[in-house]
Protein backbone atom coordinates (compact mmCIF):
# COMPACT_ATOMS: atom_id res chain seq x y z
CA UNK A 1 0.00 0.00 0.00
CA UNK A 2 2.79 2.34 0.91
CA UNK A 3 4.46 1.36 -2.05
CA UNK A 4 1.51 2.63 -4.46
CA UNK A 5 1.45 6.28 -2.51
CA UNK A 6 4.72 6.86 -3.57
CA UNK A 7 4.79 5.65 -6.54
CA UNK A 8 1.70 7.82 -6.99
CA UNK A 9 3.81 10.84 -5.48
CA UNK A 10 6.70 10.43 -7.80
CA UNK A 11 4.34 10.15 -10.86
CA UNK A 12 2.67 13.25 -9.36
CA UNK A 13 5.98 14.79 -9.10
CA UNK A 14 6.97 13.81 -12.62
CA UNK A 15 3.87 15.30 -14.42
CA UNK A 16 4.79 18.55 -12.21
CA UNK A 17 7.66 18.93 -13.52
CA UNK A 18 7.22 18.49 -17.13
CA UNK A 19 4.42 20.40 -16.89
CA UNK A 20 6.79 23.28 -15.44
CA UNK A 21 9.08 22.77 -17.99
CA UNK A 22 6.92 23.46 -20.74
CA UNK A 23 6.18 26.32 -19.65
CA UNK A 24 9.09 27.48 -18.21
CA UNK A 25 11.14 26.59 -21.40
CA UNK A 26 10.06 29.05 -23.33
CA UNK A 27 9.70 31.99 -21.06
CA UNK A 28 13.88 31.38 -20.60
CA UNK A 29 14.11 31.17 -24.52
CA UNK A 30 12.93 34.17 -24.51
CA UNK A 31 14.63 36.26 -22.10
CA UNK A 32 17.90 34.38 -23.40
CA UNK A 33 17.42 35.35 -26.98
CA UNK A 34 16.69 39.40 -25.71
CA UNK A 35 20.44 39.10 -25.32
CA UNK A 36 21.75 37.83 -27.98
CA UNK A 37 22.59 39.19 -31.87
CA UNK A 38 20.54 39.16 -34.81
CA UNK A 39 23.08 37.34 -36.59
CA UNK A 40 23.47 34.54 -33.74
CA UNK A 41 19.24 34.20 -33.59
CA UNK A 42 19.27 33.82 -37.62
CA UNK A 43 22.54 31.21 -37.60
CA UNK A 44 22.39 29.69 -34.02
CA UNK A 45 19.04 27.40 -33.97
CA UNK A 46 17.91 26.62 -30.86
CA UNK A 47 20.44 26.90 -28.28
CA UNK A 48 19.00 28.04 -24.83
CA UNK A 49 21.85 29.85 -23.99
CA UNK A 50 23.71 32.91 -26.21
CA UNK A 51 27.18 32.26 -27.04
CA UNK A 52 27.80 35.90 -26.43
CA UNK A 53 25.86 38.16 -24.29
CA UNK A 54 24.97 41.42 -25.51
CA UNK A 55 22.59 44.28 -24.07
CA UNK A 56 22.02 46.37 -27.73
CA UNK A 57 18.71 44.79 -27.90
CA UNK A 58 17.35 46.35 -24.43
CA UNK A 59 20.00 50.24 -25.13
CA UNK A 60 18.02 50.19 -29.22
CA UNK A 61 14.43 49.59 -27.28
CA UNK A 62 15.02 52.01 -24.83
CA UNK A 63 16.28 55.09 -27.70
CA UNK A 64 13.62 54.16 -30.05
CA UNK A 65 11.08 56.66 -28.52
CA UNK A 66 9.21 57.64 -31.86
CA UNK A 67 7.91 54.38 -33.21
CA UNK A 68 7.85 52.01 -30.18
CA UNK A 69 7.95 53.99 -27.36
CA UNK A 70 8.07 50.83 -24.90
CA UNK A 71 8.59 52.84 -21.76
CA UNK A 72 5.84 55.44 -22.54
CA UNK A 73 3.28 52.16 -23.41
CA UNK A 74 4.19 50.66 -19.86
CA UNK A 75 3.39 53.50 -17.75
CA UNK A 76 0.20 53.86 -19.61
CA UNK A 77 -0.62 50.63 -18.71
CA UNK A 78 -0.01 51.33 -15.20
CA UNK A 79 -2.12 54.34 -14.92
CA UNK A 80 -5.12 52.81 -17.18
CA UNK A 81 -4.65 49.01 -14.85
CA UNK A 82 -4.26 50.96 -11.86
CA UNK A 83 -7.19 53.51 -12.29
CA UNK A 84 -9.67 50.47 -13.11
CA UNK A 85 -8.38 48.87 -10.23
CA UNK A 86 -9.71 51.40 -8.32
CA UNK A 87 -12.87 52.46 -9.59
CA UNK A 88 -13.49 48.35 -9.93
CA UNK A 89 -13.08 47.81 -5.59
CA UNK A 90 -15.30 51.24 -5.47
CA UNK A 91 -17.84 50.12 -7.37
CA UNK A 92 -18.37 46.48 -6.88
CA UNK A 93 -18.11 47.14 -2.79
CA UNK A 94 -21.07 49.59 -3.32
CA UNK A 95 -23.30 47.22 -5.76
CA UNK A 96 -22.56 43.94 -3.31
CA UNK A 97 -24.06 46.13 -0.37
CA UNK A 98 -27.04 47.15 -2.58
CA UNK A 99 -28.15 43.74 -3.93
CA UNK A 100 -27.54 42.10 -0.13
CA UNK A 101 -28.21 44.32 2.56
CA UNK A 102 -30.83 47.10 0.64
CA UNK A 103 -34.19 46.26 -0.06
CA UNK A 104 -36.33 47.46 -3.02
CA UNK A 105 -38.55 46.47 -5.51
CA UNK A 106 -37.58 43.70 -8.42
CA UNK A 107 -33.69 43.99 -6.86
CA UNK A 108 -33.08 39.89 -7.47
CA UNK A 109 -34.64 40.19 -11.02
CA UNK A 110 -32.52 42.84 -11.40
CA UNK A 111 -29.52 41.17 -10.39
CA UNK A 112 -29.98 37.60 -12.44
CA UNK A 113 -31.38 39.07 -15.77
CA UNK A 114 -27.72 41.49 -15.69
CA UNK A 115 -25.65 38.30 -14.65
CA UNK A 116 -27.41 36.07 -17.53
CA UNK A 117 -26.62 38.92 -19.95
CA UNK A 118 -22.44 38.86 -19.02
CA UNK A 119 -22.97 35.33 -20.41
CA UNK A 120 -23.13 37.08 -23.44
CA UNK A 121 -19.60 36.96 -25.11
CA UNK A 122 -17.53 39.94 -25.38
CA UNK A 123 -17.17 39.92 -28.80
CA UNK A 124 -20.92 40.98 -29.54
CA UNK A 125 -20.68 43.81 -27.26
CA UNK A 126 -17.74 45.38 -29.23
CA UNK A 127 -19.36 47.50 -31.82
CA UNK A 128 -21.92 49.15 -29.44
CA UNK A 129 -19.11 49.62 -27.31
CA UNK A 130 -16.83 51.26 -29.37
CA UNK A 131 -19.90 53.61 -31.02
CA UNK A 132 -20.62 54.74 -27.39
CA UNK A 133 -16.98 55.45 -26.50
CA UNK A 134 -16.72 57.29 -29.71
CA UNK A 135 -19.83 59.38 -28.99
CA UNK A 136 -18.29 60.11 -26.00
CA UNK A 137 -15.08 61.33 -27.24
CA UNK A 138 -13.09 58.82 -24.91
CA UNK A 139 -11.20 57.36 -28.59
CA UNK A 140 -7.26 57.27 -27.95
CA UNK A 141 -7.65 58.39 -24.53
CA UNK A 142 -7.77 56.28 -21.22
CA UNK A 143 -10.92 56.22 -20.35
CA UNK A 144 -11.86 53.97 -23.01
CA UNK A 145 -10.30 51.29 -21.52
CA UNK A 146 -11.00 52.55 -17.65
CA UNK A 147 -14.87 53.38 -17.54
CA UNK A 148 -15.84 49.58 -19.50
CA UNK A 149 -16.06 46.78 -16.99
CA UNK A 150 -15.74 48.51 -14.34
CA UNK A 151 -19.06 47.36 -12.82
CA UNK A 152 -18.24 43.48 -14.05
CA UNK A 153 -20.80 41.19 -13.26
CA UNK A 154 -18.59 38.35 -12.19
CA UNK A 155 -16.93 40.49 -9.78
CA UNK A 156 -20.36 41.98 -8.26
CA UNK A 157 -21.42 38.23 -7.78
CA UNK A 158 -18.23 37.69 -5.67
CA UNK A 159 -18.79 40.26 -3.22
CA UNK A 160 -22.59 39.61 -2.96
CA UNK A 161 -21.56 35.72 -2.08
CA UNK A 162 -19.30 36.93 0.35
CA UNK A 163 -21.05 39.42 1.90
CA UNK A 164 -24.51 37.20 1.88
CA UNK A 165 -21.80 35.29 4.78
CA UNK A 166 -21.47 38.48 6.61
CA UNK A 167 -24.42 37.92 9.57
CA UNK A 168 -27.21 41.04 9.30
CA UNK A 169 -26.90 41.19 13.22
CA UNK A 170 -23.89 43.20 12.80
CA UNK A 171 -26.13 45.72 10.78
CA UNK A 172 -29.30 45.47 12.90
CA UNK A 173 -26.78 46.19 16.16
CA UNK A 174 -25.24 49.32 14.21
CA UNK A 175 -28.53 50.45 13.33
CA UNK A 176 -29.36 50.72 17.33
CA UNK A 177 -26.93 52.84 17.99
CA UNK A 178 -27.48 55.36 15.41
CA UNK A 179 -25.24 54.64 12.00
CA UNK A 180 -26.45 55.30 8.98
CA UNK A 181 -26.14 52.88 5.98
CA UNK A 182 -22.88 54.58 5.13
CA UNK A 183 -21.36 54.57 8.21
CA UNK A 184 -22.20 50.56 8.21
CA UNK A 185 -20.77 50.07 5.27
CA UNK A 186 -17.29 51.64 5.62
CA UNK A 187 -16.61 50.87 8.87
CA UNK A 188 -18.38 47.45 9.67
CA UNK A 189 -18.62 46.40 6.20
CA UNK A 190 -15.68 46.86 4.30
CA UNK A 191 -13.16 46.00 6.84
CA UNK A 192 -15.07 42.40 6.63
CA UNK A 193 -15.11 42.37 3.07
CA UNK A 194 -11.40 42.89 2.02
CA UNK A 195 -10.62 39.49 1.29
CA UNK A 196 -12.65 39.62 -1.62
CA UNK A 197 -11.82 43.25 -2.79
CA UNK A 198 -8.46 42.35 -2.50
CA UNK A 199 -9.19 39.29 -4.94
CA UNK A 200 -11.60 41.04 -7.35
CA UNK A 201 -8.57 43.66 -7.21
CA UNK A 202 -5.72 42.04 -8.60
CA UNK A 203 -7.60 39.77 -11.25
CA UNK A 204 -9.12 43.18 -12.36
CA UNK A 205 -5.28 44.83 -12.45
CA UNK A 206 -3.88 41.42 -14.30
CA UNK A 207 -7.12 41.69 -16.64
CA UNK A 208 -6.58 45.45 -17.52
CA UNK A 209 -2.86 45.02 -18.10
CA UNK A 210 -3.60 41.69 -20.60
CA UNK A 211 -6.69 43.50 -22.38
CA UNK A 212 -5.39 43.11 -26.03
CA UNK A 213 -8.66 43.56 -28.60
CA UNK A 214 -10.35 46.35 -27.04
CA UNK A 215 -7.00 48.39 -26.59
CA UNK A 216 -6.28 47.71 -30.56
CA UNK A 217 -9.73 49.00 -31.57
CA UNK A 218 -9.83 52.18 -29.69
CA UNK A 219 -6.03 52.93 -29.70
CA UNK A 220 -4.64 54.33 -33.14
CA UNK A 221 -2.04 57.02 -31.65
CA UNK A 222 1.16 55.53 -30.82
CA UNK A 223 2.44 57.40 -27.61
CA UNK A 224 -1.47 56.45 -26.39
CA UNK A 225 -1.26 53.06 -26.38
CA UNK A 226 -1.39 50.55 -23.43
CA UNK A 227 1.37 48.24 -23.33
CA UNK A 228 -0.23 44.98 -25.36
CA UNK A 229 -1.60 47.49 -28.30
CA UNK A 230 1.85 48.32 -28.32
CA UNK A 231 3.30 45.59 -28.80
CA UNK A 232 1.18 44.33 -31.31
CA UNK A 233 2.63 47.11 -33.66
CA UNK A 234 6.21 45.98 -32.88
CA UNK A 235 5.27 42.86 -35.00
CA UNK A 236 5.75 45.42 -38.00
CA UNK A 237 8.80 47.36 -36.29
CA UNK A 238 11.09 44.54 -35.00
CA UNK A 239 9.44 41.74 -36.85
CA UNK A 240 9.61 39.55 -40.14
CA UNK A 241 12.94 38.32 -38.54
CA UNK A 242 14.37 41.80 -38.89
CA UNK A 243 15.33 42.34 -35.20
CA UNK A 244 13.92 39.40 -33.08
CA UNK A 245 16.10 40.10 -30.30
CA UNK A 246 14.59 43.91 -29.89
CA UNK A 247 10.92 42.30 -30.38
CA UNK A 248 11.78 39.46 -27.38
CA UNK A 249 13.11 42.37 -25.50
CA UNK A 250 10.02 44.99 -25.95
CA UNK A 251 7.97 41.43 -24.65
CA UNK A 252 10.07 41.26 -21.19
CA UNK A 253 10.07 44.06 -20.27
CA UNK A 254 6.16 44.28 -20.87
CA UNK A 255 5.69 41.36 -17.91
CA UNK A 256 8.32 42.59 -15.59
CA UNK A 257 5.68 44.82 -13.91
CA UNK A 258 3.19 42.31 -13.40
CA UNK A 259 5.75 39.87 -12.02
CA UNK A 260 6.94 42.72 -9.17
CA UNK A 261 3.07 42.73 -9.02
CA UNK A 262 3.31 39.08 -8.38
CA UNK A 263 6.05 38.52 -6.30
CA UNK A 264 4.95 41.22 -3.65
CA UNK A 265 1.34 40.71 -3.73
CA UNK A 266 2.10 36.34 -3.83
CA UNK A 267 0.09 35.62 -0.49
CA UNK A 268 -3.09 37.28 -1.99
CA UNK A 269 -2.65 35.33 -5.16
CA UNK A 270 -3.00 32.00 -3.35
CA UNK A 271 -5.49 33.32 -1.36
CA UNK A 272 -7.43 34.56 -4.24
CA UNK A 273 -7.44 31.15 -5.69
CA UNK A 274 -8.25 29.86 -2.25
CA UNK A 275 -11.05 32.01 -2.07
CA UNK A 276 -12.30 31.56 -5.78
CA UNK A 277 -12.63 27.93 -5.02
CA UNK A 278 -14.60 28.21 -1.95
CA UNK A 279 -17.16 30.44 -2.87
CA UNK A 280 -17.31 28.41 -6.74
CA UNK A 281 -18.04 25.49 -4.44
Amino acid sequence: MFENIKVSKYLSYLFLIIVSAIWVIPVLYGITTSFRSQTEVVSSGFRLLPVNWIVDNYVAILENTSTAPILQWIWNSIFIATTHTLLVVIVIAITGYGYTRMNFKGRDVLFFTLLAISFFPNVVNIIPSYMIIDILGWVNTPWAMIVPGVAGMANIFLVRQFMKGIPKELDESARVDGASDFRIFISIIVPLIKPILIVCGLFSFVGSWNDFLWPVIVYTDVQKMPVTAGLLLLQDVYGNYRMIGQLMGSAILAIIPTLLLFFFAQKYFVQAIKLNAGLKG
